[in-house]
């Protein structure tokens, strides 16, 4: 059943108010995808502050047009899906590619980030990065890790000297 005038309104009002609100916004063809598995994706998505959005391609590319962003025509082939990244730029990348991995009927069409366009090459990278957290916990191991390093290293010494003292205590 096509929409009404005050529908596609009220569609286009809600896309250009996610657009303008989202860090990261990645597309993806979900043409084959069960329900069951969009509700999933959905659900994952929900998880850490990410939106899945389905609307008609003209209503999409009049709301991005709105925001200043400019996609070509052949980057959005399929049943387009726009997933919002409203709290970072990578965790709705980092799901969609998870979750393609899983499931080979989604496809990763390309994305915006920091208001640019960014080819599938480009997310599917942004993608594969640490999370911050993890990026954080390595930076602080090679911070502490001369230190520690020099602590055993002082340590070996006294170990030494009381291994050196027991020895000749037994004498």
């Amino acid at each position: 059943m096509p929409l009404n005038k005050n529908q596609k309104t009220k569609i286009l009002e809600d896309l250009k108010e996610k657009i303008a609100k989202q860090k990261a916004m990645v597309f993806v063809d979900f043409t084959g995808l069960k329900v069951k598995d969009i509700s999933r994706l959905r659900k994952e998505l929900k998880k850490d502050k990410n939106e899945m959005k389905v609307a008609k391609k003209t209503l999409l590319n009049l709301a991005l047009k709105e925001n200043k962003l400019e996609i070509t025509k052949d980057k959005l082939t399929g049943e387009v899906a726009m997933i919002f990244g409203f709290d970072d730029e990578v965790s709705s990348a980092r799901i969609v590619y998870q979750f393609s991995k899983k499931n080979s009927a989604i496809k990763i069409l390309g994305g915006f980030l920091e208001n640019k366009f960014k080819e599938i090459e480009e997310i599917v990278a942004l993608a594969q990065l640490p999370s911050r957290e993890e990026l954080l916990a390595r930076l602080v191991g090679s911070i502490a890790s001369p230190m520690s390093g020099f602590v055993r290293v002082l340590q070996g010494n006294i170990k030494g000297l009381v291994y050196i003292l027991s020895n000749m205590s037994k004498r």
